[in-house]
C-alpha cells in the first residue's frame, strides 16, 4: 500500500474511506479473505467490518468464495481492475509490446486476465496471415483446457485448485481435453515447475498455443501472455521455440505495472 494511505488503526480510517480501504486490502492480498482477517488488518470493530463486507457484496464489489465464508473480488471490482488496465496510457504501452512480439513470432498474441469463470482476453494483436482463429478482446475462455487458463490454475494453492476443479464436471471441449481432475492436477504441477503452459488442440481442434505468466511486483500472476496458431502452419513444438521471446515480452509487460 502507498505510504500516504490511511493508517489501518481504529479511529484513523475516515468513515468515508473505510469501504475503499477494505476493497484495497482484499485486492492486495490476492486471495479470498475471511471477515476475521479484515478485522485484524483494519483495526475496526467486528460489526463494522461485517457491515462493510456485506455492503460490498450486495453491490457486487465482493463475492463469496467457494467455502461460503471468505470473500474475493466481485464482478464490479474485477471490472474496475479491467477498466483501469485498459486506460489509454496503459493500453498503448501494452499494445506496443504485443505488436513487437507478434511481428517477431508471426502469429497472434494475446494478453488475458483471470476472471471468476475463465480467462478474459484483455488485448490481442492478430497475425497477418489470412488463416487465423478469431477470439476477440473480451472473449472468455475456460481455465482447464487453454494455455492461459492452465497457467493461471498452476499458481493456485492446492486447496483452492481442488475446489475449483471439483466444483463441476470438466467439459470435454475437444477429443484432447483433459477432464480428469487428478490428471489435470499432475499437469498443473509440471506447469508450475516449467513456468509455461501449452494447449495441444485441447480448446479448439486444429489450434495449438503456449502461454507464460505476467507477474506483479509481489510475484503473483496478474495476466498471461500467449501465442496461438493453426496446426496447418505451426506445430506445438514449433511454437515452443518462441518461448524465450514470450518470456522477454512478459517481463516487459510486468515492468508496466
Amino acid at each position: 500500500m502507498a505510504a500516504d494511505a490511511p493508517d489501518k488503526k481504529e479511529g484513523q480510517i475516515p468513515t468515508n474511506l473505510r469501504l475503499l480501504v477494505l476493497l484495497e486490502e482484499v485486492a492486495r492480498r490476492g486471495v479470498a479473505v475471511k471477515p476475521a482477517e479484515m478485522i485484524e488488518a483494519m483495526g475496526l470493530p467486528k460489526p463494522t467490518v461485517h457491515r462493510l463486507m456485506q455492503t460490498a457484496e450486495a453491490e457486487g464489489f465482493l463475492q463469496r468464495d467457494l467455502d461460503g465464508r471468505a470473500y474475493g473480488p466481485g464482478p464490479r471490482l474485477r471490472m474496475l481492475a479491467q477498466n483501469t488496465m485498459s486506460s489509454e496510457h496503459m493500453r498503448t504501452a501494452r499494445l506496443s509490446i504485443l505488436k513487437s512480439v507478434a511481428e517477431e513470432l508471426g502469429e497472434t498474441c494475446n494478453l488475458a486476465i483471470p476472471d471468476r469463470e475463465g480467462m478474459v482476453y484483455l488485448d490481442r494483436v492478430e497475425t497477418k496471415w489470412p488463416l487465423r482463429i478469431q477470439l476477440p478482446v473480451g472473449t472468455q475462455v475456460p481455465f482447464h483446457c487453454t494455455a492461459s487458463g492452465k497457467m493461471y490454475l498452476s499458481t493456485l494453492k492446492l486447496s483452492t485448485l481442488e475446489a475449483v476443479l471439483r466444483s463441476r464436471p470438466l467439459e470435454a471441449v475437444t477429443s484432447k481435453t483433459c477432464t480428469d481432475p487428478d490428471n489435470l492436477c499432475a499437469e498443473l504441477a509440471a506447469i508450475s515447475s516449467l513456468g509455461y503452459s501449452t494447449d495441444d488442440e485441447e480448446f479448439i481442434a486444429g489450434m495449438v498455443a503456449v502461454a507464460v505468466p505476467v507477474m506483479d511486483t509481489r510475484s503473483r500472476l496478474m495476466a498471461t501472455l500467449s501465442v496461438h496458431a493453426p496446426v496447418q502452419r505451426r506445430s506445438l513444438r514449433g511454437l515452443l521455440e518462441f518461448l524465450p521471446d514470450l518470456q522477454k515480452a512478459a517481463s516487459e509487460l510486468a515492468g508496466l505495472s
